[in-house]
């Protein structure tokens, strides 16, 4: 008597992400073991013979981000720091759950690889420009301080840019950035406390001295950064917006419209979903399709990974668009849903069953033959 594929996902057992997508599995039959990221963190792993392997999110536990930073990096809870050690501990851990996967032969629906460099924001950068996908213009470098970063935007000529650390995630440490001749000004998440230190905030907040945005920056630094020139939004309704297009096994088939005051737009920081529908009116068929295929391209260069979360821009303008971002666990969008009426998590549980993902891993493995 055959036994079906074992199903399983690596994630935080009471998440709402794992939880979401048992739940769609259940749908249709499927039953899902959950491996634990607290034990994959902490070390090896074993996997079920021939299982299929979903890797979600290791974010939103405390303890996993202890275990993936190490003893050397002790913070307090919220603190924005040890970018560059929590990301050393993410690629041990994936590296583990690879070898775990070759030993059992399982299939891991994600490649490690591609989830490492969607963490790393210039390896992202770099792979998106291969892919001649539109973005953003970039500095070269990572400037090493606040006096770097204000020569380097004196010399490139630009004056507003985002500054991102390079392995930050949901606007995490990020900062929308004005540097004139006469002020300084940084919209951000980022609460500085008188000691120094960072925390992520759900509020959105704007320092205007030098002084301030000099040692948010000089604390961000060390970890690594991404200096993007500012991409001007186009608005609706007196508000800015931009983007999160879902993209499984080649097909864009969910789309949230991220809408908000100010430049960061991120949902968890107080701002609404817009109405795509108007979105796709105010642009028209041919550069709604337009950007859509921006998205499909920016997720074809990541071919191990048949579901990625693409953060895209549509220009001032309404003409140009370019890719912000691209998210390895960008899947999380309760009550949006495709044509056919399917959830994110149901949409990716189709595209398995039916042969999708094979055929989106198959091609990939052509192109990268050919």
């Amino acid at each position: 008597m055959s036994h079906p594929t074992p199903l399983v996902v690596v994630g935080n057992p009471d998440n709402r992400r794992v939880v979401a997508f048992r739940a769609a599995a259940h749908a249709v039959g499927l039953r899902v073991e959950v491996l634990p990221w607290r034990v994959l963190a902490a070390g090896d792993v074993d996997l079920p013979d021939a299982a299929q392997v979903r890797v979600d999110s290791p974010g939103e536990d405390t303890e996993v981000d202890r275990l993936l930073r190490g003893a050397d990096q002790p913070l307090a809870h919220g603190e924005i720091g040890g970018g560059a050690a929590w990301y050393a501990g993410l690629r041990a851990a994936l590296g583990r759950l690879a070898a775990a996967a070759r030993r059992a032969g399982a299939t891991l629906l994600s490649e490690p690889a591609d989830i490492a460099t969607m963490f790393d924001k210039r390896a992202c950068q770099r792979r998106l420009a291969a892919g001649q996908v539109a973005q953003p213009a970039a500095l070269d470098v990572a400037p090493a301080d606040w006096a770097a970063l204000r020569a380097a935007l004196t010399q490139a000529g630009w004056a507003r840019v985002f500054v991102k650390p390079v392995h930050g995630s949901s606007a995490s440490g990020v900062l929308a950035l004005h540097v004139g001749a006469a002020r300084v000004q940084a919209v951000t998440s980022v609460e500085l406390t008188d000691d120094g230190r960072l925390f992520n905030s759900l509020r959105v907040r704007t320092y205007r001295t030098e002084r301030e945005v000099a040692s948010i920056v000089d604390r961000l630094a060390p970890d690594g950064l991404l200096v993007q020139r500012w991409f001007p939004k186009a608005g609706l309704h007196g508000r800015v917006f931009d983007l999160r297009v879902l993209v499984i096994a080649g097909g864009p088939g969910h789309v949230v419209v991220r809408s908000g005051d100010g430049p960061l737009t991120n949902l968890h920081l107080g701002n609404r979903r817009g109405d795509p529908a108007a979105v796709r009116a105010a642009l028209g068929p041919r550069r709604w399709s337009a950007a859509l295929a921006e998205c499909v391209r920016a997720a074809g260069c990541f071919t191990g990974s048949p579901h990625v979360g693409v953060d895209l821009m549509i220009g001032s303008d309404w003409r140009r668009h370019a890719v912000a971002e691209v998210n390895a666990f960008g899947d999380l969008l309760p009550g949006v849903y495709d044509a056919a009426g399917r959830d994110s998590y149901a949409a990716q549980l189709h595209a398995m069953r039916t042969g999708r993902f094979a055929v989106w891993r198959a091609t990939a493995a052509l192109g990268r033959a050919a």
